[in-house]
């Protein structure tokens, strides 16, 4: 597989974080990624730009508790995410 764009990369990589780990909140997604906070939310916010559909499903009494959740992969293919994941990675690096 040929190296994908960083940018497009990033955004597959957190959807798949967001599908694999339990109750995957900004600061989950920091301690996997060692990204900085607002890294993190662009790239949240810029996900459903690839027809993807995540949300942040609150768990808890304040308003950032809680963890985001994919309900809908539009054109992309979880399967294939979970099988490529490391060409994934190494194309951030």
């Amino acid at each position: 597989m040929d190296t994908l764009n960083a940018t497009f990369a990033r955004r597959l990589l957190i959807a798949h974080l967001v599908s694999t780990l339990e109750k995957p909140s900004v600061p989950v997604l920091m301690s996997e990624t060692g990204w900085p906070r607002r890294t993190i939310q662009d790239v949240i916010k810029a996900i459903p730009g690839m027809g993807v559909n995540i949300y942040f499903k609150q768990d808890g009494r304040r308003n950032n508790d809680g963890y985001y959740v994919i309900d809908q992969w539009g054109a992309i293919n979880p399967d294939w995410l979970n099988q490529n994941i490391d060409n994934v990675k190494k194309s951030i690096e």
